[in-house]
């Protein structure tokens, strides 16, 4: 045999063998692709097996919960324990109860109960009416007023303003005709406030025709307008207060309601009356309209309503805040003063009628006690003299800045430089509590 035909030989035997693996690899293959589903619904970690056991558990779930019945005749209810009081938390032992009364049923049977005191009634003080005039933002003003003494019922608020008005158009309204009959009026009336001015830049009408708010004689007969009105609410007797205009949104009308802010300072201070400032307390850091701003709590919130003029309910009580102490001074000054020598009896219960003519029982009372006395040293007009070359500030009788002692300093300074900076010796040791005293730990 040739080697060529040797060669041809082994080149087939291979191929056969070759041809033989791949069809044993193919019937493999189609084997297990036969018998996958029988091991995937047997094997209990396939997916369909998963599922399986998926949809058993959500039906559980969907299913009712089966509730046991328990026979009614078998539950046992607790009943109360006669004769146990609770008072503050403490249980008190049980006592014997006393027999039912007749023709009363054992669960309709009347506790006993001790009859509560009955509450001091409160203590008002004397009434105070405060009358509130203005224009729209002198009714914001009411309103606050009006939350601000809400829990002190002897205060009363009258609400006497009436929005778009103001000094200007009379024709509208006549605040000289209603200040007039408010003093006429018998209505009690403890203290007046006033705030108005936000409509009133506008012009005005005179007799000889139209005023425009730029000229003088604007300024003149509005002046005049204010002066009449409060001198009028003078003659009423009270206390009355003026409540500045506060800053606007607009600049130009801030600018006038500024004018005015100095007519009705100067006219409050001609009639005696209180004028108060509110410009500052609803500007920013800049001196500029702020719609935000702290309300009494600190917190900032929204103060101004958004046309840039009225106020929110948190602004109108921060408003009637500035207004709030003057009241209350007024009310204390109004409250009679009660003498700490005065001692109040109440009346006993025993106490015998007025025309019967018995005496009535005499009840002891302790005798105030002594007020402490104060004694209050008298400081001489002048010291003893102390010599500044006394032994006790001095040894040897010499000042402290003699000569004599600033050389011996100058000269225990070049002795220290000498041996600390120069030879590296340690610093003696500051006596202790000066100044230069380093050392740890502390003593």
């Amino acid at each position: 045999m040739t080697r060529y035909d040797a060669f041809m030989r082994r080149h087939a035997d291979h191929r056969q063998s070759v041809t033989t693996s791949l069809k044993a690899g193919a019937l493999l293959a189609l084997a297990i692709l036969a018998n996958a589903p029988a091991r995937a619904q047997s094997d209990d970690g396939s997916a369909a097996a998963y599922w399986t056991r998926e949809r058993e558990r959500m039906r559980l779930q969907a299913a009712p919960p089966r509730v046991l019945q328990r026979p009614t005749h078998l539950i046992r209810r607790a009943a109360p324990i006669r004769g146990y009081v609770r008072e503050e938390g403490a249980i008190v032992s049980p006592q014997a109860h006393p027999a039912p009364e007749a023709g009363a049923s054992d669960g309709a049977r009347p506790m006993p109960s001790a009859e509560a005191p009955p509450s001091p009634a409160p203590v008002a003080g004397p009434s105070f009416t405060i009358a509130v005039l203005g224009d729209n933002i002198g009714t914001l003003l009411a309103q606050g007023l009006h939350e601000t003494f809400a829990t002190q019922p002897n205060v009363t608020i009258l609400r006497k303003a009436r929005e778009n008005t103001g000094l200007v158009r009379d024709d509208y309204f006549d605040w000289a005709k209603a200040a007039r009959d408010l003093v006429a009026s018998s209505e009690r009336i403890d203290a007046i406030v006033l705030m108005l001015g936000s409509n009133d830049r506008q012009p005005l009408r005179d007799g000889a025709g139209s005023v425009d708010p730029r000229l003088p004689r604007w300024r003149e007969i509005y002046a005049e307008r204010a002066q009449n009105l409060a001198r009028t609410l003078r003659e009423k007797n009270v206390p009355l207060i003026w409540v500045g205009m506060p800053v606007v949104k607009n600049e130009r009308l801030s600018n006038g309601l500024l004018e005015l802010n100095e007519i009705f300072r100067e006219t409050a201070n001609q009639n005696g009356a209180t004028y108060i400032d509110v410009w500052e307390a609803f500007v920013d850091d800049r001196q500029q309209f702020a719609l935000y701003g702290p309300d009494l709590n600190g917190a900032i919130t929204k103060l101004r309503a958004g046309d840039g003029v009225h106020f929110t309910r948190a602004g109108a009580r921060k408003l009637a805040y500035f207004v709030e102490g003057d009241i209350k001074r007024l009310i204390e000054k109004k409250s009679p003063a009660i003498d700490p020598a005065i001692v109040i009896v109440p009346p006993l219960d025993n106490a015998p009628a007025p025309d019967s003519g018995q005496k009535s029982p005499q009840l002891a009372l302790p005798a105030p006690a002594a007020a402490p006395t104060v004694v209050i040293p008298v400081r001489p007009e002048k010291g003893p003299v102390l010599p500044l070359t006394g032994l006790a500030l001095s040894p040897g009788g010499e000042l402290a800045g003699s000569p004599r002692q600033t050389d011996q300093r100058d000269q225990q300074s070049r002795v220290i430089v000498e041996q600390v900076l120069i030879q590296g010796l340690p610093m003696e040791e500051a006596p202790r509590g000066r100044a230069d005293d380093f050392s740890w730990p502390r003593k």
